[in-house]
Order: structure tokens, then sequence, then C-alpha cells
């Protein structure tokens, strides 16, 4: 596959993350095109290739072409990073006309988010810097993905340095702790971190009581007090949805 970065026609350089994007067009397509600039992003890259090899879900998007660096190539997607973050800033209008959707098409893209890392647990794999800047959320069709799941490792591990990478408002406590164990119960936290978020609004809780409760749980400090796993974790979040 022949791209030509110098005529893309959006770059994502203003990241942190030692990765610098682009949207390409090529082979009558539109792709989106990730490539490293330090020796971490080379290894987050290296991560994600390794990832996307062997967790397939029809929400999580993945790399179509890994090119020799490594570069991937994912196919490009109609919609909106909720939480746009930039080394100059974060940029949440997306999140913020998100959170004024109609409950029921919250609940669902929440669902696939749950129902997506049923399929990364089952893999063996723990979520690894998730937050809303991992949502592309296509309006028109009413659609999410996840985005960038670079940082995916399999698990449980034990943490050797003094902090996972990511944002810390879906991280659990023990991710800040050298020497602890991040297993499913870590990813069952930043879930619940996520149904917490995604539900609220600048205007108050939008969700069920139910639904509160469910987040409550999975967000407990210690790891024995939330859900065991996310399985257990989904299906206390669909006992909270009506019957379709």
């Amino acid at each position: 596959m022949e791209l030509r970065l110098e005529s893309a026609f959006v770059v994502f350089d203003a990241q942190d993350s030692g990765c610098v994007s682009y949207g390409v067009e090529a082979a009558g397509r539109r792709w989106f095109v990730k490539t490293a600039t330090t020796e971490p992003g080379r290894r987050s890259l290296l991560r994600a290739a390794t990832f996307h090899a062997v967790v397939r879900h029809p929400a999580i998007v993945r790399p179509e072409h890994v090119l020799d660096g490594p570069t991937l190539v994912y196919p490009w997607h109609a919609g909106k990073v909720l939480n746009h973050a930039t080394v100059h800033g974060s940029d949440r209008s997306a999140l913020a006309r998100f959170q004024q959707l109609p409950l029921p098409e919250v609940d669902l893209a929440i669902d696939t988010i749950l129902d997506a890392h049923l399929t990364v647990t089952a893999a063996g794999y723990v979520a690894v810097d998730l937050y809303d800047g991992c949502f592309l959320y296509d309006f028109r069709a009413r659609q999410l993905r996840l985005i960038d799941l670079d940082e995916y490792r399999p698990g449980p591990f034990t943490l050797d340095t003094d902090r996972l990478p990511g944002s810390r408002r879906y991280m659990a406590p023990e991710e800040f702790v050298r020497g602890a164990v991040i297993d499913k119960r870590t990813t069952v936290y930043t879930l619940g971190r996520i149904i917490h978020h995604l539900l609220d609004s600048p205007l108050g809780w939008r969700g069920s009581r139910h639904q509160h409760q469910v987040a409550v749980r999975a967000t407990a400090t210690t790891p024995a007090d939330r859900y065991p796993d996310v399985a257990a974790l989904t299906a206390a979040w669909r006992t909270t949805r009506p019957n379709p």
C-alpha cells in the first residue's frame, strides 16, 4: 500500500503520545494513519498491533494494514471524538453534545463500550488509558466506535512503574501504586467511571438510581468491593435498561 503523508488532508500533530496521525486518501479510500515520533510511541504502536491481532469486535476500530515502523493504517470513520485532547488543551464540545442526547441513545453507547470489553477481557487483556478520548461518536448514525486502544495489555500484571498512562478521571487507585496488581477489576473501575461520566451532565446526573448504584459499586476504592469482572458489571448494567 502506497501512502503519501505529505498529501494528508488533516494532520494530528499536537499530541503528547509520541505519535503523529494523518488523514490520507489512498486506493480510493480515506484512512487514518498513525506513526511514532519517539521510542515510547513506537512501543505503544507495537503494543496496539499485537492487541488488534487477537481482539476483534465490531465497535473496535482495528488497523487494516500494519506497515514497517510500525505504521498503523486504520479505515477512516465519520464522527467526533468526545474528548479531543492535545498538548494545547482539550476540546470537549462533542462530549457536551453527547451528554444531551436522549437517554436511550446514551445507554446504547455505554452498552456498546461494555460489550466490546467483554471481548477484550475474554482475550485476556486489561484496559489501560481508556477515557472519553477513545470514543468516536457518529451523531448522524448514532453509532459509537472505540479508537486508540494502544496501551491495552495482557493481564493480570504487576505495575512496575509509579503509574500507568491515562486520564486521572478514569484511573483506578491501584494504577498509581508500584507493585499493585492490574487486572479485570481495574478494567471494571474504568468502565464504571465511564458509565458515570457519560450519564452525567453540567445539570447533574441523568441516569436512573439503579444505574448510579452500578457505577458506584464498579468504582469502589478497594478492588474486592467492585464487580468481580466485566461480565458481572455488564449483566448488572443490562438489568437497568428497559427491555427492547
